[in-house]
């Protein structure tokens, strides 16, 4: 036993060791998992993994399955992955919660077999008219038992709270005052809106993560492991070397660089943050501001193209557009974002008096000759723009960055290293398809309840303005407590009826509901990316998150601008027209950052504070009015800043 695990365990942790590349730790979750597994389970969870990966190839590359074969078979794939790769047997006693897993994964076994044995009735099955048998009942109980579990163990609590209560309205709605009262659904009903509509669990989340999240985790995962990662860290350190405050502003661009291919803040945080942070620190920032910095820029690496956070494919499927319209509309918010977070960090070098630092950079090799590592990421945009969908797109570029990562020894993988990087991806796969089979059980409740319109006639008698701020507001307390992906579906599925019927388009108003699900991410007490920045600058989590809200709150204007000005999604529009967008974009930043850092010329005093942030929130207001007003006022107070400040340094 211990020579089998020898060669085969510490084959794939080694070669997972070796994927790091100079700057970039691959795979690191995977490593300790490996480390602690049996073999045995090893083995198991590689099986399952190739068979899931041969599937999902198989039916873009041949031929889709029946939706009855590959919606089951892809949300029992992530199930079993989940409970092999996180067991109750490693934190408790070992028998008894043995005995629960094997429950468990024996649950998904007959849950799959039922579907595939069941296809040509669940074909012909009509939502509230087709009769339900006592099977269905069963597996309906053994499924909603089995993803609320995995939710709990990979996801969060929160979900998993929600998720109940999500049950419970549905069940006991008829006690409810009010509003949100309904008759309440009996067992046959739910279970028909939880598991045969086509908004329950096997509904638009579960398909987005089938038809393109899968493949998208997968490229990810390989791109960043074989080198492209490590060159976009490099570039945006070479880029900045030689700016003032520059490794504050190192993070900004490595981080939005590196967002384009990874789109999660935490990896972000953890791929550039170990080297951005640490010299932000030897640069005279604080160990709260750098981390604050590092988890502001990171977090914008879910609103930026070519490859958003999950949550936009999602978007894509729910709007039944290609994803490639969803990144063309998220160009300008997300540029938006690292613009504001970049004046930030600016404004903050120049009040800190923190200026270039080049001898802290050690430029150990040339990036030119390694920029081939990057053609991935510019073949998967060219073929998307071509007319492919972004999973073939995803397939071939996967196969690419492999064949690329042969050509150097230093990004070479034995096979053990790439089944290293595969089951960390299929990891991560089966971790968003947990979450995204729990929101479509929460959705199909939602839609049977007609939830929805019971809150849009409780928001009817608002103006326009009041509701987006309440969903703004409610989208940042979801953002806190669950992930992007349950937080934007959950917020989707309650608010979008009242957000469409004062006339903003679908496209607005979804992506309105994406970037503060982002943002929120960053939105104490929970902030997962900022307690991970806290973690790598040895800095006190509670005053990093809330120095990171502070900064991310100059991007908090942007979704409230864009709604007002459609044309900044690159949408319908003159040309006239957006460049006013952009330069009311840029004149809120200014002003809002000068506000966060307490700087503009000179050092604020707080009334000037406050004018800047008022003359940043008129650019917001509806129908344009308050533009002339607010313009007026920023500029008179940046002028009232350059007078106070004398004519010595007056530079911004």
């Amino acid at each position: 036993m211990g020579t089998s695990k020898g060669n085969i365990i510490n084959a794939a942790v080694n070669s997972a060791h070796a994927a790091t590349t100079k700057h970039h730790a691959a795979v690191p979750k995977i490593i300790k998992k490996l480390q602690n597994m049996p073999p045995w389970r090893y083995r198991t969870v590689m099986v399952i993994a190739l068979c899931w990966l041969i599937m999902q190839l198989y039916i873009k590359t041949v031929a889709p399955l029946e939706n009855w074969v590959q919606y089951p078979l892809h949300l029992c794939f992530a199930l079993i992955e989940v409970y092999l790769l996180n067991p109750m047997v490693d934190r408790k006693a070992q028998r008894v919660w043995w005995m629960y897993d094997i429950f468990l994964i024996g649950s998904v076994a007959i849950i799959l077999w039922f579907f595939l044995s069941n296809t040509a009735r669940l074909d012909k099955h009509i939502e509230g008219i087709s009769p339900l048998i006592d099977t269905d009942y069963f597996i309906c109980l053994l499924l909603l038992v089995t993803v609320m579990e995995a939710v709990r163990r990979v996801v969060s609590t929160s979900l998993f709270i929600i998720l109940i209560v999500f049950i419970g309205y549905a069940w006991f709605g008829e006690f409810i005052p009010g509003h949100l009262h309904h008759p309440g659904l009996n067992f046959s009903e739910f279970c028909d809106a939880v598991m045969f509509s086509n908004n329950g669990v096997f509904g638009a989340p579960l398909r987005a993560s089938l038809n393109t999240l899968f493949y998208f985790l997968i490229f990810g995962k390989f791109f960043s492991s074989c080198g492209g990662g490590a060159v976009l860290l490099d570039l945006g350190l070479k880029m900045s070397s030689r700016l003032e405050g520059g490794p504050a502003k190192a993070a900004v661009i490595s981080s939005g660089l590196a967002g384009m291919v990874s789109g999660s803040a935490v990896a972000n945080v953890s791929g550039t943050g170990v080297n951005t942070i640490p010299l932000m620190k030897k640069a005279g920032y604080s160990p709260e501001e750098a981390g604050a910095i590092e988890s502001v820029a990171s977090t914008g690496g879910q609103l930026m193209p070519p490859i958003m956070g999950a949550s936009a494919f999602i978007m894509a499927e729910l709007l039944n557009v290609e994803y490639i319209n969803i990144a063309h509309a998220a160009v300008i918010p997300a540029f938006a974002y690292f613009i504001g977070t970049y004046l930030v960090v600016h404004l903050v070098s120049r009040k800190r008096k923190i200026g270039k630092h080049t001898d802290l950079y050690i430029d150990e090799k040339p990036i030119l000759p390694r920029l081939y590592r990057l053609i991935p990421v510019a073949v998967i945009v060219a073929l998307m723009i071509y007319g492919f969908s972004f999973s073939r797109s995803a397939i071939i570029c996967t196969f690419l960055s492999i064949g690329i990562s042969l050509l150097s020894k230093d990004t070479r993988r034995t096979a053990a290293g790439y089944a290293a990087i595969l089951l960390d991806g299929v990891r991560h796969a089966a971790n968003i398809a947990v979450p995204t089979a729990a929101c479509g059980m929460m959705i199909g409740v939602a839609v049977k309840t007609e939830i929805a319109f019971r809150i849009l006639s409780m928001l009817s008698m608002l103006r326009p303005a009041e509701v987006m701020l309440i969903v703004a507001v409610v989208c940042l307390m979801l953002g806190m407590a669950l992930p992007t992906i349950a937080a934007y579906l959950i917020a989707y599925t309650i608010f979008m009826p009242a957000i469409r019927s004062f006339g903003v388009s679908e496209m607005v108003g979804n992506m309105f509901i994406f970037y503060f699900g982002v943002v929120a991410q960053i939105t104490p007490p929970v902030c997962p990316a900022s307690y991970t920045a806290a973690g790598i600058a040895e800095a006190n989590p509670w005053k990093t998150g809330w120095k990171a809200y502070s900064y991310a709150a100059v991007t908090f204007i942007v979704p409230f601008i864009f709604v007002q000005r459609p044309v900044l999604l690159l949408m319908s529009g003159t040309l006239s027209e957006f460049i006013i967008g952009c330069g009311v974009l840029l004149m809120a930043f200014i002003w809002l950052g000068a506000a966060v850092s307490g700087y503009m010329f000179k050092d604020l005093e707080n009334f000037e504070r406050i004018l800047f942030i008022v003359a940043a929130v008129m650019f917001a207001l509806p129908g344009g009015e308050g533009l002339v007003p607010g313009l007026v006022v920023g500029m008179l107070t940046m002028m009232f800043c350059l007078i106070r400040a004398g004519l010595g340094d007056n530079s911004i």
